[in-house]
């Protein structure tokens, strides 16, 4: 299996609310938080902040790590390590800078990301965004 690193920002704001993006696959799309894979010679921190601006037009500023996560995607025969910063916004508005890639970027309260995004909450405790939990390490299996 070929090995991709993903990193990806847990951004909220200040009343709780979480950015998400909705990202286009051929005839499918799926929620997540803004993030993709870690170009050749950049560092995790720099590929979270260079996908979020690219995804959503927002400069961000890492504040932490939030997570590890580990998939097979078995059809793709990809191994992925996602790796989660949680992260604030210090400049920029939103801005889909490519519609191919990405149909809509919005701020959603814990409860629909939790919806749109079972797999990443369901390993999360979170009470409300604002408090941090430890980051933790998962493997979500085999897609």
């Amino acid at each position: 299996m070929k090995r991709v690193d993903v990193s990806s920002a847990l951004i909220t704001d200040s009343e709780g609310h979480i950015l998400i993006v909705k990202n286009v696959k051929g005839d499918s799309s799926y929620w997540s938080l803004p993030g993709g894979a870690v170009e050749a010679g950049e560092t995790l921190e720099q590929a979270a902040i260079r996908e979020v601006k690219e995804e959503t037009g927002y400069g961000i500023v890492i504040t932490g790590l939030c997570s590890l996560r580990e998939m097979f995607f078995t059809e793709r025969g990809h191994h992925a390590l996602i790796v989660t910063f949680f992260a604030d916004i210090i400049e920029g508005n939103i801005v889909i800078d490519d519609p191919e890639d990405i149909k809509d970027v919005k701020w959603v309260d814990l409860q629909l990301a939790s919806e749109l995004m079972p797999s990443f909450f369901q390993n999360h405790s979170f009470d409300s965004v604002t408090d941090r939990p430890p980051a933790f390490y998962v493997f979500e299996g085999l897609v």
